[in-house]
């Protein structure tokens, strides 16, 4: 029999020289342009009066000062609220929020996704429709709930419904059906793990992207919400509705206005960059081998 003879060859799959330099420069571009309206932001908060409405509007300061954000803070002094107890309103809603969201929706999601119970499907179908209800339509269901329960005027009026977001559960649920599986569950149950063991120590790990995710969307939403209506105490109130009421006299307050958006505006995004970072190592070494 005639042997066939075969040429030994290794395939290299690489990018050209030309669609890596394309690809940088759209990236580059794509990043400008989400940098400019933040950069723009912080040049306003730093322009005085008589260069803040010159026009056209320009991309530079020319006699750079920061009385704009001392204006803010004596505004806020003269408030017959302290200005610490803004803040302690705002990082309080915004953390107990985050973290009974992520609690939540966490153990919710492993029910769900790796616990085989009567009607597990039916609940999941109707946490898709509620994806589909904004905040304005349940309102007044809302509202009239936290009536009957005694928690208007309270913390808990916006903390526990950050509580039950169903965007946050319906993430992690999908999240842990794809990168969890079930014979690592097993696995540890075999082992003679608890439920909660497994879910905590095996679990959770595996999804550390998900919730990291979910911890930006949940604290960004909680940080610039501004007055609730469910909270009319002025002691209550959150930093957002401060700054709001305190720079809403017009042109006149315009610069303590533009210092007011660069403040709460680096919270959310110091957060993002953190988590940003982690998960971005996670995804990296997260690989399993069979």
């Amino acid at each position: 029999m005639k042997k066939l003879r075969t040429r030994n060859h290794t395939v290299v799959l690489n990018r050209s020289a030309g669609g890596d330099t394309g690809i940088t420069i759209m990236l580059t571009l794509l990043g400008i342009f989400m940098f400019i309206p933040m950069y723009y932001t912080v040049i306003q908060s730093l322009k005085p009066m008589d260069e803040m409405f010159t026009f056209p509007p320009r991309f530079y300061v020319q006699h750079p000062t920061f009385n704009n954000y001392a204006d803010l803070f004596n505004l806020m002094g003269d408030s017959w609220v302290p200005f610490s107890r803004y803040i302690f309103n705002t990082v309080f809603i915004s953390v107990g929020g985050t973290f009974g969201n992520l609690v939540l929706s966490s153990l919710a999601a492993y029910a769900l996704a790796k616990i085989d119970f009567p009607g597990s499907k039916f609940f999941f179908q109707i946490i898709q429709k509620s994806l589909m209800f904004t905040a304005l339509v349940t309102g007044i269901v809302n509202f009239i709930s936290l009536s009957i329960l005694g928690w208007i005027d309270t913390y808990a009026a916006v903390i526990v419904p950050a509580w039950c977001s169903t965007l946050g559960l319906y993430l992690m649920k999908q999240f842990m059906e794809s990168n969890v599986t079930t014979e690592i569950l097993e696995s540890s149950r075999l082992d003679g793990a608890s439920e909660f063991r497994t879910f905590w120590s095996i679990a959770m790990p595996m999804v550390k992207p998900a919730w990291l995710t979910l911890i930006i969307y949940s604290f960004q939403g909680l940080w610039n919400s501004g007055a609730s209506a469910y909270i009319y105490s002025e002691e209550l109130k959150t930093l957002n509705y401060a700054i709001s009421q305190i720079t809403a006299s017009g042109i006149a307050r315009a610069g303590a206005a533009a210092a007011s958006t660069v403040i709460m505006m680096a919270v959310p995004i110091i957060v993002f960059v953190v988590s940003q970072s982690n998960i971005i190592e996670t995804m990296g070494t997260s690989g399993m081998k069979d």
